[in-house]
C-alpha cells in the first residue's frame, strides 16, 4: 500500500484509505504523519515530470541521507529520523520504501505475479509493518498485514492503471496476465477499457480480494482495540473497491468508493466491530491467544 498517488496538493485526508485517522490513539498519529510525509515526498520525487531519472535518484539519495543523519537538507527525513528515535523504532521501513521509489524510476513493467509481489514487499508491506511496530504489536502480525497491504497496493494500481501508463509509462498489471487475456499495455491508453483489458483487471482485482481473505484475521490479532477498528474499516473499504473494480471501468474513473459511501461503510463496520468486541475480558484474551 503506497500512501499516496500523484495528485498535486494531495494530503493524508484525501487518500483512498484512512491515514492517521481519529480511530487511532492520539499519541500514534504524529509518527504516522511523519512517515506519511516522508512517503509523500518520495512519491512526488519519483513521479515528477520535471526531474530526470538521474535527478530523481539523487533526490531520493538525499532523503536517505537525512535518515542517516549526514544531511539536514530535507526537513521531512530529518523529522522522521527524530520521530523514530523518540519512539525507539528502526528506520528499516522508510528505507524499504525508498527502494520501491527507486524501482519506480527504473522499472516500468512487471512480468508476473511474483515480480509484482516483490515490488509490493518494498512499496506496500513496510507501511503496515511500521504501523504495527509503532503500536507495539508482535511481529507475528506481519504476515497478515503484508497480505492486506499488498492488496491495497494492487487496488491503487488498478484504479490508476490508465494514468500510470499514460503519464508515467508504468504498467503494474503483470505482462503474463495481459498476454493470457490477449491484451496489451497499449490498451491502457484508451478512453474506455476493452473486454480484453477488463478481463485482466477483473482477474487482478480478484487476486487482491484473495489477499484480503488471507489477511482478514489481522484485526483480531492486534491487541490495540483502536488499531483493530481501523484495520477492519480499511479491509471493508478495500473489499468494496475490489467489488467495484470487477464491474466498473477504471479507465473511466470507476473502481473507487465515494466519500459518502465510504462513511457509511466505515460506520457499519465500526458498529459490527463494537458488537464483536463486546465480550468479557476472559473471552477476549482467549481469542487473542487462539489466533
Amino acid at each position: 500500500m503506497r500512501f499516496a498517488d500523484r495528485r498535486p496538493g494531495k494530503t493524508h485526508k484525501n487518500e483512498n484509505f484512512p491515514v492517521a485517522s481519529l480511530l487511532l490513539a492520539p499519541q500514534h498519529r504524529q509518527p504516522i504523519l511523519a512517515f506519511y510525509n516522508f512517503a509523500r515526498l518520495a512519491d512526488d520525487i519519483a513521479d515528477s515530470p520535471a526531474l530526470t531519472p538521474k535527478a530523481k535518484l539523487e533526490r531520493l539519495d538525499r532523503l536517505e541521507a537525512g535518515l542517516d543523519g549526514t544531511t539536514t537538507q530535507d526537513a521531512v527525513s530529518v523529522a522522521l529520523k527524530a520521530t523514530l528515535a523518540a519512539r525507539g523504532l528502526s528506520d528499516e521501513h522508510p528505507r524499504a520504501l525508498l527502494k520501491a521509489f527507486r524501482q519506480d524510476i527504473t522499472v516500468k513493467r512487471y512480468l508476473n505475479w511474483r515480480e509484482l509481489m516483490d515490488y509490493c514487499a518494498n512499496s506496500a508491506m513496510p507501511v503496515g509493518r511500521f504501523v504495527l511496530d509503532l503500536h507495539g504489536e508482535a511481529r507475528t502480525t506481519w504476515r497478515a498485514s503484508d497480505n492486506i497491504c499488498a492488496a491495497l497496493q494492487i487496488i491503487n494500481h488498478l484504479q490508476d492503471c490508465g494514468q500510470d501508463y499514460q503519464q508515467l509509462n508504468r504498467v503494474y498489471i503483470p505482462i503474463s496476465l495481459l498476454v493470457k487475456n490477449a491484451a496489451s499495455v497499449e490498451d491502457l491508453g484508451a478512453r474506455q477499457a476493452s473486454d480484453r483489458i477488463r478481463a485482466a483487471i477483473t482477474t487482478l482485482a480478484a487476486q487482491a480480494g484473495q489477499l484480503l481473505d488471507v489477511g482478514e484475521h489481522l484485526s483480531a490479532q492486534v491487541k490495540d482495540a483502536r488499531l483493530a477498528r481501523e484495520i477492519a474499516v480499511i479491509i471493508a473499504l478495500a473489499r468494496n473497491n475490489v467489488k467495484k473494480l470487477r464491474v466498473e471501468d477504471p479507465l473511466q474513473g470507476g473502481g473507487r468508493t465515494g466519500k459518502a459511501e465510504a462513511l457509511y461503510i466505515a460506520f457499519a463496520t465500526l458498529l459490527r466491530e463494537q458488537r464483536q468486541r463486546a465480550t468479557t475480558p476472559s473471552e477476549r484474551n482467549a481469542d487473542d491467544v487462539g489466533v
